[in-house]
């Protein structure tokens, strides 16, 4: 290994566990892989899990890149570029892959044993860092304690950023903008206007104001005026702009439940719109996700017959210790993880207190027969057509399990989202990294989805309270 003017990148397990393809992230600098890395790659090979299939992967790809190379070619490094997807690109400038053929040996503080997994990489990043003093050597990991001790010894450390969507949560695209006080006023008369299948639309020209507008954006008014629309295409030219439908009214009620502010109306408009494949729904506990999108899936599977079967699911993590296996099939044992919406399910199917028995019985029978609960280690392989899919708890799946769903939805087939980024359970998980807010990202430009994020409390005022007090 020379000199290099390029940046030299340890990999810590845990990365190359989480994302195969960091092996590719890294641009034109080096990589370096110890074997106590590759050790750890092969205790976690088996299994069914997500890490077990990223470390079998993993594994592969660096079977290709040192397949025909001999020892010499190894402790030269070979080159990443040739196994890449892209590697046909003119652009594609990749460094080297390195791995421990010689001892590397530092020392390290006495309280830290050497015989440790952690200790030994830090170990072998001190030993490179003395080699090549004319190198930035990198640790690469996502485990804070070890990035913790890297600093302490004097190794340089960084977490892994090429997974993350956005540089802050904070900056995640809300799916709704509040329009200037006199917005309407000022454009109505450059507005050209028409009306299709009982719904009215604007058309109006594009300028600085609305450059950064988005398919299925909602624009809403807070003043007097009350204009709400939808942004329904949009382009270099014009955008045009649909009226919104006002599901806060008792007479345009989905299954006996009106929106209760304008973000639950916004959702309502694209739960109930057929036209809309995908539907994310963000928001803090209270804020009517969950029920919201069980009246839509009610609504238009058992009244409208728009979608034959309604089917939830969410990712299995539980918040304290886990209570162990559980009897019964797969509906059964996911029966303690959809507690959320088995309780929005019986306030939407609550009688007036004049139902019989036998009503009651007969209802939750249908219902029974048109809901499916089913376990997200199943999806694999499977096609859903026309269904109506809600996937709850989405902020606990990685961005390769949320494809792994989504890529299942069969023609005529509606997939819901419901999160809360703020209570993230899985441990590999962060904000700016979990499937949700990646694919919030991802598909606001597609015109067959939308998004909105949820933020006004309706459970009730304890809930609201301690919320915004906690």
């Amino acid at each position: 290994m020379t000199n290099s003017p390029n940046r030299l990148f340890i990999l810590d397990t845990n990365v190359l566990m989480h994302d195969p393809m960091a092996l590719f992230n890294f641009e034109e600098h080096d990589i370096f892989i110890s074997m106590t890395v590759l050790e750890e790659l092969d205790a976690g090979k088996k299994g069914m899990s997500e890490v077990s299939r990223n470390v079998r992967e993993t594994n592969r790809l660096i079977d290709q890149i040192i397949s025909n190379a001999s020892f010499d070619d190894i402790k030269a490094g070979l080159d990443l570029e040739r196994i890449h997807p892209n590697k046909e690109s003119e652009t594609l400038h990749l460094g080297k892959l390195f791995f421990e053929t010689e001892p590397l040996i530092a020392s390290l503080p006495e309280s830290l044993p050497s015989h440790k997994a952690d200790n030994h990489i830090l170990q072998t990043g001190l030993a490179l860092k003395e080699h090549y003093p004319n190198r930035n050597v990198t640790l690469v990991t996502k485990d804070i304690n070890m990035r913790i001790k890297s600093s302490a010894v004097g190794l340089h450390s960084e977490d892994y950023y090429n997974d993350r969507v956005l540089e802050d949560a904070d900056l995640l695209f809300t799916g709704w903008e509040v329009l200037p006080e006199h917005f309407f006023e000022e454009n109505f008369s450059k507005m050209k206007s028409w009306q299709e299948d009982n719904k009215t639309f604007y058309e109006l020209e594009i300028n600085d104001d609305n450059l950064h507008w988005f398919p299925n954006q909602c624009l809403i008014s807070e003043n007097e005026s009350g204009f709400s629309a939808i942004v329904r295409k949009v382009d270099h030219q014009s955008a045009v702009l649909e009226y919104m439908h006002n599901f806060e009214q008792s007479k345009n009620s989905v299954w006996g439940i009106t929106a209760r502010n304008q973000e639950q109306n916004m959702a309502m408009n694209f739960l109930m719109d057929p036209e809309i494949d995908f539907v994310s729904l963000l928001g803090t506990a209270g804020t009517g996700k969950t029920l919201l999108a069980l009246a839509a899936a009610l609504e238009q599977t058992l009244d409208e017959g728009i979608y034959n079967e309604i089917i939830m699911t969410r990712a299995t993590i539980p918040i304290g210790d886990d209570i162990g296996f559980l009897p019964g099939t797969e509906e059964e044992k996911m029966t303690p993880w959809m507690g959320a919406l088995m309780d929005n399910l019986e306030v939407l199917t609550k009688s007036d207190g004049h139902a019989t028995d036998w009503e009651k019985e007969s209802t939750q029978e249908l219902l029974n027969k048109r809901i499916k609960i089913k376990s997200l280690n199943f999806m694999r392989g499977r096609t859903f057509q026309n269904k109506f899919i809600i996937l709850d708890e989405a902020q606990n799946l990685t961005p390769k399990q949320m494809k792994t769903l989504i890529t299942r939805s069969g023609e005529g087939t509606k997939i819901v989202c419901l999160g809360n980024i703020g209570q993230i359970d899985s441990p590999y998980l962060t904000e700016t990294t979990t499937g949700l807010t990646y694919i919030v990202d991802r598909f606001k430009y597609w015109p067959h989805s939308a998004h909105i994020t949820l933020r006004q409390g309706e459970r009730s005022r304890l809930a609201e309270y301690a919320s915004d007090n906690l």
